[in-house]
């Protein structure tokens, strides 16, 4: 037997098969190293050359929200957009202390065993008449589920945190020049004179029909590009393993009999799930369907008449087909006729109430004089159309300007700036505003270059995967 297996070897259909088996080995073994080694992938995020875990994430998710009352629990269980929000804020926070970790490290900042010991049992939870008692320290540890390295931990990341970013944190003082200069400023009023010219004065005849036509040629009505699509829908509870296996294996029976030729409609009554049809809309359209919603974007991305893999969704898995789509086009013209009349009206309402504002700014510019004028005084905020306040303190005094909103032009003479009184509880009001801000273009700016030293990279395949499913 062993002799005829040895002869056998040498023959040419002995080695194919026995290359084909040791590629199928070696595929196999290749395929789980990459499969299941993306699995075992916990980083969520990766700071510099440190990495923050799932589980990092997760605990630190739920310290935050054993710490909030159960009202607030229970929006960000059940409100998507404040969940997000609140997973948004963990990451942020994780991130930064990771930030100044990797910037204590580098600088070679420690903390020692004692100094944490001594700053442990300054803790008033901890005490008792001033004294230190462990009993008190290992009930506080209990309740809130952390041991005793855990709050080591903890506290020494606090401590090295103050260290890197703590000074960066201390607002700078403010001179007074600077707290003069933005009061000033801010409640500074100007003496201006303006006049007003109104496009609705001025009377155009009806437009023909030669005129409609080259209006539109050159200001188009664009309709945006549109998609009609379908989808079938398996609800799964998703967080929980015994559903969410259920769900998928529906799902994929739903998938196999699309892939064998029954329609989605076929599929769905056969499996008694979901199937919706859904008229075309444009990408900026507010879309009242829950699933709908959450595939906008692939569903701008794929090819008309064919249907999308299995999509994981927060609450169940969809096939997505898109139907039709209809390209960006312009309007029909008959369509927008009437529209188009009031544009070219009010274009040409325009362009004569420009020649006339030119002619009164020639005439001010000569002699000072300016038709049908207002004179008053201005603040920042008050007293004139806003596009006429922001070129009166925009401009130089004693210079004139026109200025434009959606009806009408303006004519504008800048007479002289006025001081405002000296009101010693807005200057304060005004010191306290400058103060955080500069403590906050401060921190920001060394945020920034924490970030610079030490690129975040958010793993979004791990993030997809265990945050937002």
């Amino acid at each position: 037997m062993l002799e005829y297996l040895r002869n056998a070897a040498e023959k040419t259909w002995a080695k194919i098969l026995m290359f084909i088996l040791i590629f199928s080995f070696v595929g196999w073994g290749a395929a789980e190293w990459i499969f299941t080694g993306a699995t075992r992938d916990t980083t969520l995020v990766r700071v510099g050359k440190a990495d923050i875990s799932v589980q990092r994430f997760n605990d630190e998710r739920s310290r935050e929200l054993a710490g909030m009352p159960k009202e607030e629990q229970r929006v960000v269980y059940t409100d998507p957009v404040k969940s997000e929000a609140f997973t948004k804020k963990i990451i942020a926070s994780l991130t930064m202390n990771q930030l100044a970790m990797n910037r204590a490290k580098d600088m070679g900042y420690m903390v020692s065993d004692k100094r944490i010991a001594d700053e442990i049992r300054t803790y008033p939870q901890f005490q008792y008449k001033g004294e230190f008692v462990p009993s008190l320290f290992d009930a506080v540890l209990q309740r809130n589920g952390m041991t005793e390295r855990d709050f080591a931990n903890a506290l020494r990341g606090d401590i090295l945190y103050q260290m890197s970013v703590g000074a960066f944190s201390v607002p700078a003082g403010v001179p007074q020049f600077a707290v003069d200069a933005f009061y000033n400023a801010r409640h500074a009023k100007r003496d201006i004179k303006y006049s007003i010219i109104k496009f609705a004065d001025f009377k155009v005849p009806e437009p023909t029909d030669e005129q409609l036509k080259t209006y539109y040629a050159q200001n188009p009505q664009i309709v945006p590009e549109t998609r009609s699509v379908s989808y079938v829908f398996v609800a799964a509870d998703m967080d929980k393993p015994d559903e969410y296996d259920k769900g998928f294996k529906k799902a994929q029976q739903v998938e196999d009999m699309i892939i064998s030729g029954a329609s989605m409609k076929e599929a769905a009554e056969k499996h008694k799930i979901k199937y919706v049809v859904v008229p075309a809309f444009a990408r900026n359209a507010k879309v009242s369907d829950k699933v709908l919603s959450d595939l906008i974007d692939k569903v701008f991305t794929m090819n008309s008449g064919i249907e999308s893999e299995l999509l994981e969704l927060k609450n169940g898995f969809a096939i997505l087909r898109v139907d039709d789509i209809r390209a960006e086009h312009n309007a029909d013209f008959e369509a927008v006729r009437k529209d188009l009349v009031a544009r070219w009206k009010k274009s040409e309402q325009r362009k004569n109430a420009y020649v006339r504002t030119n002619e009164d700014l020639v005439a001010l510019n000569k002699d000072g004089k300016l038709k049908n004028a207002k004179t008053l005084a201005v603040s920042r905020t008050e007293g004139a159309p806003i596009v006429v306040l922001n070129a009166a303190f925009a401009g130089q005094q004693g210079t004139n300007a026109i200025t434009e909103d959606e009806n009408a032009f303006y004519v504008l003479h800048i007479d002289k700036n006025i001081a405002p009184k000296s009101d010693a509880k807005k200057k304060e009001a005004i010191r306290k505003e400058l103060t955080n801000l500069s403590g906050r273009y401060i921190s920001d700016d060394y945020g920034q270059f924490l970030k610079r030293k030490y690129p975040v990279k958010i793993n979004q395949r791990v993030y997809d995967r265990f945050i937002t499913k």
